[in-house]
């Protein structure tokens, strides 16, 4: 098990939900979940809409206003991972208003959940280890409490 930066276990924490509901988007457009069918395409838009707006959005700007440019910051290596990783956040946004909707849900909430988990290992194999290399203590330690702050209002 990866040991984390402290400042990071907050959106490695979001992370772990991710997958877990990038699993359950997956199955549910394959017809493995219960309810099957429209009923459970829709409940499971739902979820995935709420996910966003009660933990991605929030998620995504603490990484596109703290993390990304702290990285860019220190590593050349890191600008190409970013631009991809920014792009995919805009890829998700997108899909929400079309999970809102409604429509082709199955195709989308397979997409979505192929996304999201893609995204998520991206970031914790590649993303989360250029920060712990190369951002000095101090500027973690600053970093972490700003996302603590941008966070804190949905941690508990």
């Amino acid at each position: 098990m990866v040991m984390r930066h402290p400042g990071l276990i907050p959106l490695s924490h979001d992370h772990h939900h991710g997958l877990a509901l990038a699993l359950r988007c997956r199955k549910q457009a394959l017809g493995q979940l219960k309810p099957m069918g429209p009923e459970g395409l829709r409940a499971r838009a739902e979820e995935f809409v709420h996910f966003f707006s009660t933990s991605l959005a929030p998620h995504f700007r603490a990484e596109e206003e703290i993390v990304f440019p702290l990285i860019n910051a220190v590593s050349a290596e890191g600008k190409t991972l970013i631009e991809r990783l920014v792009q995919e956040h805009g890829q998700i946004r997108a899909m929400i208003t079309r999970l809102e909707a409604g429509h082709g849900l199955g195709k989308l909430l397979f997409d979505a959940g192929d996304l999201l988990e893609r995204h998520i290992r991206c970031e914790e194999r590649e993303l989360f280890p250029l920060f712990e290399r190369d951002v000095d203590a101090k500027e973690a330690e600053v970093a972490a409490e700003k996302i603590k702050n941008l966070l804190g209002t949905r941690l508990g």
